[in-house]
């Protein structure tokens, strides 16, 4: 049984985490799996938009402590920093820059490493059955893969303090007033919810998407005067190169561009 499924279809790939046995733990195994998928996913012409979800109740319980934390406790120097350039399956640190949309399908518990997994994505659709947790501190230590940075990032300070210090769970609704997700779903309505948002993804043209999380992710942290340089010359550069500007522009003027009202049609 392959501990990462895979799937593509219709210019989407579904990776589904497969160790229900292990709450869909990460160990070894699953975070090559990982790695060598986003690898996999970023060179293939025919796929544009990822959907990750999990096995049976669980998105996903973390890092596999039997396997992963026992061989860091005491690790030299140069083996913490081999970790620290990859982070957790890769797509939470190190290949976090991944060009494509990424959609996180939680359907149950997203905990620890788990939880970073998770945030790591660029859209969160919960099931009513998700939950939400920082739990490292109960085990010595705390999130490293990502998770602080965006939960303050996404957050602010105040709920990552809650969630780290406290190392109590959240439920769905709770994680959605927050902001930690956009929608809450009920749990057999969650993957189809993700494909549409996917559908209407694909909608649009692909540079302008990818171009439009390159710049977003490089706002993190920076002035004002340095963000709105950024986005301006992101986007007129990719205005004046993008080949398919004058096409798409050519059925905006003629009124005959597929999807031109999205899901709320105006007399606009």
């Amino acid at each position: 049984m392959a501990v990462l499924e895979i799937e593509k279809r219709n210019r989407i790939a579904y990776l589904r985490l497969n160790r229900p046995e292990a709450k869909n733990a990460i160990n070894l195994e699953l975070h090559n799996a990982l790695c060598a998928a986003w690898d996999d996913l970023e060179r293939d012409d025919l796929t544009d938009v990822v959907i990750i979800t999990g096995t049976g109740d669980a998105f996903c319980a973390g890092m596999d402590l039997k396997t992963h934390v026992s061989a860091y406790v005491g690790a030299s120097p140069g083996k913490l920093a081999d970790w620290v350039k990859l982070g957790l399956g890769g797509a939470t640190r190190g290949k976090h820059r991944f060009p494509k949309p990424v959609i996180a399908a939680v359907n149950g518990w997203a905990l620890a490493g788990g939880f970073e997994t998770a945030l790591a994505a660029d859209i969160r659709i919960a099931s009513e059955r998700a939950q939400f947790g920082s739990f490292e501190a109960r085990r010595g230590f705390h999130h490293g893969d990502g998770g602080i940075a965006r939960l303050v990032n996404f957050c602010g300070v105040g709920i990552a303090l809650e969630m780290l210090l406290t190392a109590e769970p959240i439920d769905a609704y709770r994680a959605f007033q927050i902001n930690l997700v956009s929608q809450v779903v009920p749990h057999e309505k969650l993957m189809e919810t993700a494909e549409a948002v996917a559908r209407t993804i694909l909608r649009n043209d692909q540079a302008s998407i990818r171009s439009a999380k390159r710049v977003t992710l490089d706002m993190v942290g920076r002035s004002l005067d340095d963000q709105l340089y950024r986005e301006a010359y992101a986007a007129y550069t990719l205005m004046a190169s993008n080949p398919t500007v004058p096409e798409l522009l050519k059925n905006f003027y003629e009124k005959t561009d597929k999807g031109r009202h999205g899901v709320s049609a105006t007399r606009l």
